[in-house]
């Protein structure tokens, strides 16, 4: 891997970053454009193509409890149904029979779960607050997602431009399908799972915009208790009220009668046993790690669940899946649409079983980076991007086999909130060595995107900008961070997957977020800046001249713009991405002997990985002994102009 030397400018020391505008994103209609009072709306995904949704929960193949661990008498892990949104590229090109007779449009998926109010009261009790969040959550209750329920799956090739390039027309707008490629294109699948207080549509942005640039992503809801609230209906075969459910018939879950006889169960957020807030880097108890990995078996065995799901799908076995979903109406925390009008057929063999991505968030991560370790389990995976790791939920090293450690390409992407709690980001370099190492070396990267915290990867950021702004010190723009986190992911699979199935994605713009030259965390004079104190470590950011910056932040950043044009200079990738470790040039290149996967991408590849220089070479081909010396001196603080 390659290590850093010095950086490569004074402006990347700037403490708001000279960010780019973000991609745009026309508003579809007035709820999308935030122009009805007391509504939250989410950007239009930037992709070429629409974006579809499916809702399913249909019972678990082995359904089982996890740990010994027991509250007032039942299991508190149990695996009894598995819960998922799909998220997929849909089409716009013909009468969709999932329009229900007198109806226009399609219906949308709203962005908090059924029923909403009590969903509400589960995110109170996570945050502490009780039902004092329930006013603050109110506008997200008609929020709905800008993807469409059980649309037509695209056969079609999308245009290689999106949104910023082209406007929202490119969405009704067919391709040319690449040389030798079918005439149907065959979609990637994404696996996404959720960090603590996330559910399957609190990352709907990230999701939909895989999904618009031509991958099918299933989000799985985990009832582990790291979410806020879940609904996890029961499966019964006789279907009379109160009778027992099957699984517990078995033996293999058990509940209260009051549970029984509703038919369903909801789950909340788990707070360890005198430890309630293991998660804090300030903690003095640490992790209840009991609990977490007692969470994370019980996670991967949903995506296991999940993935066989994907498979009933890709076998063209639609209809039977459709007689078994609990996400209809009928059934608690449910659509009436359920999975009406879906045409099933168009589902067979459309998108690829293996070479899956194995994606999540902070606790997601951590989920992620033990099924990179256990690829002879999951043998699918073929690579993994982790968002903001909770390093102290990952079980460590030492605790695994010596054949149990990652061996394929992975993409860490840290907050900046996050790069500074010490030991986080060290534990997320040991993952990055830990890919690397001999003797089947993988390629891996290690960045952080400036001015955002830890929800930057999460729609909270998008749907309360000004709360995160306040509260917890983000100066990014929300959407150009999710441009950065979606633009670094598919630069990142564009290099690792098969050209095949890599070419899906064409569209996209790429920024070379991956060619930049690394940075070492202490040669950065803005983390003295930046850096909260220890109280609020990981929490926030601290802001300079923040006052100004309070008056608004929108005017801020584009009076930063106008300056830096002024001055003649144009915005760099290291003003918002400091790339802090990736792969040498040889460790690429022998991946890609490995796997069969030299087709054509020599060029790309010697420039993320700045060619054969040496691993340690503190000197870039455009660089002169005096420059670096000019730079380690600015990097010190001791150059001003």
């Amino acid at each position: 891997m390659r290590f850093p030397g010095a950086l490569q400018s004074k402006g990347q020391t700037e403490q708001v970053p000279n960010a780019q505008k973000p991609k745009l994103r026309p508003p579809r209609s007035l709820r999308d454009g935030g122009f009805i009072p007391l509504i939250r709306s989410l950007p239009t995904y930037t992709g070429p193509y629409p974006v579809g949704t499916m809702e399913i929960e249909v019972p678990a193949r082995s359904p089982r409890t996890f740990s010994h661990i027991k509250r007032e008498g039942k299991h508190l892990l149990q695996l009894e149904t598995v819960l998922m949104t799909i998220y997929y590229p849909a089409s716009y090109h013909e009468r969709n029979p999932a329009v229900p007779e007198g109806k226009k449009n399609l219906s949308r998926e709203l962005w908090l779960g059924r029923p909403r109010i009590s969903t509400a009261k589960g995110y109170g009790k996570f945050a502490g607050l009780g039902n004092l969040l329930i006013p603050v959550m109110l506008p997200t209750m008609f929020t709905k997602l800008p993807a469409y329920r059980n649309a037509p799956l695209a056969e079609y090739w999308a245009p290689e431009v999106n949104t910023k390039s082209h406007g929202i027309e490119v969405k009704t707008t067919k391709g040319t399908k690449p040389d030798d490629a079918p005439d149907e294109p065959i979609f990637p699948l994404l696996m996404f799972s959720h960090g603590l207080g996330g559910t399957r549509t609190m990352y709907s942005s990230v999701c939909g915009e895989f999904a618009s640039y031509g991958f099918v992503v299933c989000a799985v809801e985990h009832r582990d208790g790291s979410g806020p609230r879940t609904y996890v209906n029961h499966a019964k075969s006789s279907g009379t009220p109160g009778s027992i459910p099957d699984a517990e018939q078995r033996g293999q879950v058990d509940h209260k009668p009051h549970e029984r006889e509703n038919g369903y169960h909801f789950v909340d957020y788990i707070f360890p046993k005198d430890n309630p807030y293991d998660t804090m880097p300030q903690g003095d108890k640490g992790v209840d790690t009991e609990l977490r990995s007692a969470q994370i078996d019980l996670r991967m065995a949903e995506l296991e669940e999940a993935y066989g799901v994907m498979c009933q799908l890709h076998r063209g076995e639609g209809e039977a899946l459709a007689k078994r979903n609990m996400r209809r109406d009928g059934f608690k925390g449910s659509s009436s649409r359920g999975l009406e009008g879906v045409d099933w057929a168009r589902w067979k063999n459309r998108f690829c079983l293996d070479n899956v991505t194995a994606c999540g968030h902070s606790f997601g991560a951590a989920t992620v980076t033990e099924m990179l370790r256990h690829t002879d389990r999951f043998t699918w995976i073929s690579q993994g991007i982790i968002y903001d790791i909770w390093g102290a939920g990952t079980r460590p090293l030492e605790m695994e086999t010596e054949d149990h450690r990652i061996d394929k390409p992975l993409l860490a992407i840290n907050s900046e909130a996050f790069t500074y709690w010490p030991s986080n980001y060290e534990l997320v370099k040991s993952l990055i060595i830990e890919a690397e190492a001999e003797p089947q070396a993988s390629p891996a990267w290690l960045m952080t995107l400036r001015g955002t915290v830890h929800i930057s990867q999460s729609d909270f950021s998008l749907l309360y900008p000004n709360i995160c702004s306040l509260f917890l010190k983000m100066v990014a723009n929300p959407r150009r961070a999710l441009d950065l986190n979606i633009n670094a992911s598919l630069e990142f699979l564009s290099l690792v997957l098969p050209q095949t199935l890599a070419q899906v994605n064409r569209a996209y713009k790429n920024e070379s977020l991956l060619e930049t030259e690394p940075h070492l965390l202490e040669h950065i004079p803005s983390i003295q800046m930046h850096r909260p104190n220890d109280k609020w470590v990981a929490a926030r950011l601290q802001i300079k001249h923040e006052s100004l910056f309070r008056l608004s932040p929108k005017l801020y950043r584009k009076l930063k713009r106008r300056k830096a044009a002024k001055d003649g200079r144009r915005p760099e990738t290291g003003d918002e991405v400091w790339l802090h470790i990736k792969p040498t040039l040889e460790v690429l290149d022998e991946f890609h002997r490995r796997t069969g996967r030299l087709d054509g991408r020599s060029n790309s590849i010697a420039a993320v990985t700045g060619g054969a220089l040496p691993v340690n070479d503190l000197l870039t081909e455009n660089s002169t002994p005096e420059k670096s010396a000019r730079d380690d001196a600015e990097s010190e603080g001791v150059v001003n102009e």
